[in-house]
């Protein structure tokens, strides 16, 4: 998925005239938040460019399709960050994408200085996308797994 540093759209709006502002949106639309359905077009988007289905993604998040299409959809909101990321990790999301889909979603992002989220970091920048074995990195360090009862 193509992106655009912030710094570079804040660039661009240092010069941008107030009539300017209609074709500032038009230019650079895929990389602006819009609305609530932000995270669902962002999710989809990047499964679709990775040709990863949604069915697979659910069924290896270990989520039911029906309750997985309603938080992807964001028909049904979550608290549950793990439900997020496994959702990220099932579809194969880089640390930037995850990073950016939490963010979507409303949660925050993976923190460098979260001992558990940096097992998290460490999994996802090796590829590791088996949520088993994220799990067993993170209770072989005294952490809860990712896979458990989603907490509505």
């Amino acid at each position: 998925m193509e992106k655009k540093p912030t710094d570079e759209l804040n660039e661009i709006l240092e010069n941008t005239k107030p009539e300017q502002v209609g074709a500032y949106f038009q230019d650079n639309r895929k990389f602006l938040v819009e609305n609530r359905k932000s995270f669902y077009t962002y999710f989809t988007d990047i499964l679709a460019e990775k040709r990863i289905k949604l069915n697979y993604v659910y069924s290896f998040a270990d989520v039911s399709e029906s309750y997985g299409g309603q938080i992807v959809r964001m028909e049904k909101h979550t608290k549950n960050r793990d439900l997020i990321l496994r959702l990220c990790i099932a579809g194969h999301l880089s640390l930037d994408e995850t990073n950016r889909a939490l963010k979507l979603y409303g949660m925050r992002e993976l923190y460098a200085k979260d001992k558990r989220d940096v097992i998290l970091i460490v999994a996802i920048n090796n590829r590791i996308y088996q949520l088993a074995e994220i799990d067993d990195l993170l209770q072989e360090n005294g952490f809860a797994g990712l896979i458990k009862n989603e907490e509505n």
